[in-house]
């Protein structure tokens, strides 16, 4: 009986070179266009917060028992990630589809659950290099600092992991990119915008808020903003139990398309 036989291929368990190169491919990407991929999303994100500082600033007075700019910033910065993150990982996966060179991608030895994570370490590293330079600006130029650090990072890490799995799929699905512009005009977006950035879900009705709570990417800005301002409109516990549960679904989901090779094989 041959090591294929077996289940066991020549590389291990896991092809740790074939998977460190597939993730060092995806963050050499966005790193050699820094200027797109990560100067862009700081540059927007300052702009977000200085039309609001000057439309709204003091008049809109205290929410949450924070300033208005304090309770924004943790919102912009998380919908910042987690755009980043999806960019990132379904960019990569349509361009290739496109151009017609993702069979670079499927023929070497790697399985469906290397894939996803090798894709994935693009995504996530992106999402978090942009936070790491909001919340440096955030504190240089509103003396916004971070309450609860591990709090804090453990959430924009899981906000580039779970759409940077959103990203894989959408990827997986697209053929072209107007069907990718429109999940995300039509699906990724708006859930970003209605998820509690710009507000307090306690100020919406109450069926507005059930549905709310159902939109997994409430959860990880309201624990983002408790884990930079201290306060959030729901227990961190539970965003995090709620968020991993979500990950562990979609990650099944981005792992099966790619072992059945959907929309990848002809």
């Amino acid at each position: 009986m041959n090591q294929l036989e077996m289940g066991v291929r020549r590389f291990g368990r896991v092809n740790w070179l074939g998977l460190y190169t597939l993730a060092l491919r995806e963050i050499t990407r966005f790193v050699v266009v820094w200027t797109q991929t990560l100067l862009a999303p700081l540059v927007t994100a300052g702009l977000f917060l200085m039309i609001f500082t000057i439309a709204v600033g003091s008049r809109r007075g205290e929410v949450m028992g924070v300033p208005f700019i304090e309770f924004l910033a943790p919102g912009i910065l998380m919908m910042t990630v987690i755009q980043n993150s999806f960019a990132n990982t379904s960019s990569s996966l349509v361009i290739s589809k496109v151009q017609g060179n993702i069979v670079d991608t499927l023929m070497p030895p790697l399985a469906p659950l290397e894939l996803v994570l090798g894709y994935l370490a693009g995504g996530v590293v992106r999402g978090t290099l942009v936070a790491l330079a909001i919340t440096l600006g955030l504190w240089l130029f509103l003396g916004i600092g971070v309450a609860h650090p591990l709090w804090a990072l453990a959430f924009v890490g899981l906000g580039g992991t779970l759409l940077g799995i959103v990203g894989i799929i959408a990827g997986l699905f697209a053929n072209k990119f107007d069907q990718m512009a429109a999940i995300t005009n039509f699906i990724v977006t708006p859930l970003a915008f209605l998820s509690g950035t710009f507000y307090s879900v306690t100020a919406l009705p109450p069926v507005l808020q059930t549905v709310t709570r159902f939109n997994p990417i409430f959860y990880l800005i309201d624990g983002l903003r408790f884990g930079m301002i201290g306060v959030s409109d729901s227990a961190p516990q539970l965003g995090l139990i709620v968020v991993v549960a979500v990950i562990l679904v979609l990650g099944t989901v981005a792992w099966a398309m790619l072992k059945t090779g959907f929309r990848l094989k002809s």
